[in-house]
């Protein structure tokens, strides 16, 4: 049945004489277990199936069968598939980890999967989330043995292949020998792994794993389809991946994968003596006598050995991951770095009919590569403190922050005082090139508009909480928001502080850098910043979006008034329609308004009152979530009075009711929706 939708190091048995068995046993007893981090990838949240409610059975049994499974304690080879309930609040859940990530951590990925999957598709009865180590599927109908193919994703390497021609026979024998082996698995691990080397020494490493319920048949479907995915997103390319439900691939020009864990180690049978009844107390004079000290001489003998053994094994494996992990770390960093000459062709010598624009930290150029490529070349500014191998270090850290709200960094060029930033090259431009011309505009009605709302916030909550690093954006304004084909948002310029001033990444900056009027008022004033300065940037951004309108002035009559002030003045006398762009039909009232919200939220001068950007991503996904009152924003020029009697909340209505008019409450009556939980994702 097929369904379309859009290291443990295992030390080998040796002769260690008398007492062998009892010393393995004693290692297994005593083994360490490696950890590492689970690295977030992507998820599909699918509405097809319909949704459930906050306190519905569905949502119990989901909670119950997702604890349970990463609680399961009594699996050690990586894949677990269960149910719980019955008839239509039955949930199916899978959860499959990479073969060479050893239990504890595959539960842990697991743990995390499934903290995160219920807030990234809230209320959706089916939904996957995809992690380097593990994947977690869950769904109301049968999910067990189907071979699903989409919905599926796409990763490739930045880097392009030497000798295609020879690399690509390479890897299509490399990929169908191991496609065999997986297919050929039993039903606890389908997974392969191993490499093969061009003629011009090149080394190719490959992985393929299926869901162990799926026939042999079924394995080699699944592989064949991702396979043929290949040309299509990572042709010529050092690497690639295609991940689905069922199975995924991955290939890369470097080791990506450990030793594959071992599935229930078998364990010598103990020993047994056979007595008769006469001779069994001459025996048991004969074991205390004589077999129990030799056992414990034995025992402290093999300890002993073992630990001196353990010690020599540890120091080795260090000193061989360490060699291994600088190997890849310069071949990482000469597959990112780029020649000035190429760059400098790319861009017709950055001529001025390239450049797309100026910014605080350099010009940016476009600029196409000999393979017909198009990219985006930031020519950072030459008063940078880093010394080489600093930038070279932050670069490599930025590169694998990878979200789809994200511009992508696909490398650098260092030569002599140029330091050039290379980047994926988006198409439609940035979006104060639409929001704030009255003849663009017209191009994003609200659903594009709510769409850019939603994928900054996004790309902001994988920068502030689930990328490998913490990243405060602090410039964050309409025109570092890039626009792909499909007008999706992808924020740029993320990684600049850590680029270029390292001295920005403290709690503190005597160097300000960012826009007046996107500037939380503690960083302007005081250089503090932290990442509710950057919610106070998103919460302008947020306002900009739905009025149309540039944070700097609003002509009102003969008086210029600033956004905020214009925003706060009419949602606080109830007038909150006033704010949103004319051009926009009214069709979609409720959730203009409920952003008009968000924004003043975001906008409070204290930043304890600002919401995190993982309550925000909450808020706007989740419209029975009641929404606390806003104090008065930041730079309110006005009255600051803050008397709560006065102030009013919107209740909003729930977006299936179709109702376009927010019901205003007094604050007593809002009394019980004045507060929000803190929710703090892994």
């Amino acid at each position: 049945m097929i369904r379309r939708k859009a290291s443990v190091n295992v030390v080998p048995y040796s002769d260690y004489g008398m007492g062998a068995v009892s010393c393995m046993l004693l290692f297994f007893l005593c083994g360490v277990l490696s950890q590492a981090n689970a690295q977030y990838l992507f998820q599909s949240c699918d509405n097809s199936n319909g949704n459930y409610t906050a306190n519905s059975t569905y949502n119990t049994n989901l909670i119950t069968l997702l604890s349970n499974l990463s609680s399961n304690t009594e699996i050690n080879y990586g894949f677990y598939n269960f149910s719980h309930g019955q008839n239509a609040d039955k949930v199916n859940a899978i959860g499959l980890c990479r073969g060479d990530v050893e239990p504890n951590e595959c539960r842990s990925c697991l743990k995390d999967a499934g903290g995160n999957i219920t807030q990234l598709c809230p209320n959706q009865k089916e939904a996957t989330i995809y992690y380097d180590n593990c994947l977690l599927r869950y769904s109301n109908h049968s999910i067990f043995g189907v071979l699903d193919i989409s919905p599926d994703f796409y990763m490739a390497n930045p880097n392009n292949a030497t000798e295609v021609v020879e690399f690509n026979r390479v890897l299509d024998d490399l990929l169908k020998e191991l496609k065999g082996k997986a297919a050929s698995g039993d039903s606890r691990r389908k997974y392969a792994t191993d490499n093969d080397t061009t003629m011009n020494f090149q080394t190719i490493y490959g992985l393929l794993q299926c869901s162990p319920d799926l026939t042999q048949t079924d394995c080699n479907d699944c592989l064949d389809e991702a396979i043929t995915r290949i040309p299509t997103c990572c042709d010529d390319r050092r690497g690639g991946r295609v991940v689905g439900p069922s199975c995924n691939i991955r290939y890369e020009n470097y080791r990506f994968y450990e030793q594959t864990t071992i599935i229930d180690p078998e364990t010598p049978p103990p020993s047994t003596i056979n007595t008769s009844p006469e001779e069994s107390s001459n025996t048991t004079i004969i074991v205390i006598a004589v077999i129990v000290p030799a056992a414990a001489v034995v025992l402290v003998t093999c300890l002993f050995l073992y630990l001196r053994r353990r010690k020599a094994r540890k120091n080795l494996a260090v000193k061989e991951e360490e060699d291994e992990k600088e190997e890849d770390e310069i071949s990482i960093v000469e597959s990112l770095q780029f020649n000035f000459d190429t760059i400098r062709v790319a861009t017709e010598d950055f001529s001025d009919s390239n450049k797309l624009g100026q910014g605080g930290f350099g010009a940016v150029y476009w600029g196409r590569l000999s393979n017909g490529q198009i990219i985006a070349v930031k020519r950072l500014s030459r008063d940078s403190g880093q010394g080489d191998t600093e930038f070279k270090n932050e670069v490599l850290l930025v590169v694998k922050l990878q979200h789809r709200n994200l511009v992508r960094l696909l490398g650098f060029c260092l030569e002599g005082r140029e330091r050039l930033l290379v980047y994926e090259f988006v198409p439609n431009k940035s979006l104060d090139y639409f929001i704030f011309d009255p003849s663009m505009k017209a191009q994003l009605d609200w659903e594009k508009r709510y769409k850019i709302i939603r994928g900054i916030a996004r790309g902001l909550l994988y920068l502030h909480e689930d990328s490998q690093l913490r990243i405060i954006h602090r410039d964050l304004k309409a025109s570092n928001i890039l626009l792909d084909q499909e007008m999706n948002p992808k924020i740029a310029d993320f990684g600049m502080a850590r680029l270029v001033l390292m001295d920005q990444t403290q709690a503190n900056t005597s160097r300000i850098v960012g826009t007046y009027g996107y500037m939380a008022p503690e960083y302007a004033m005081h250089g503090q910043f932290s990442v509710k300065s950057d919610v106070f940037s998103f919460g302008v951004l947020i306002l900009e979006i739905v009025s149309g309108q540039k944070n700097s002035g609003i002509n009102n009559g003969e008086n210029m008034e600033d956004l905020l002030n214009f925003a706060w003045r009419n949602w606080k006398e109830g007038k909150a329609i006033n704010i949103v762009d004319p051009s926009l039909n009214s069709n979609s009232r409720n959730e203009m308004l409920r952003c008009i919200h968000i924004g003043l939220l975001c906008v409070q001068e204290n930043l304890v009152d600002r919401p995190t950007m993982a309550n925000i991503v909450l808020m706007l996904n989740s419209y029975s979530l009641s929404l606390p009152i806003p104090a008065e924003p930041a730079f309110y020029m006005n009255s600051r009075t803050r008397s709560l009697p006065e102030m009013q909340s919107w209740d909003y209505n729930s977006r299936e009711t179709g109702s376009s008019e927010p019901i205003l409450k007094s604050a007593q009556e809002s009394e019980n929706e004045v507060s929000i939980t803190e929710l703090y994702p892994r």
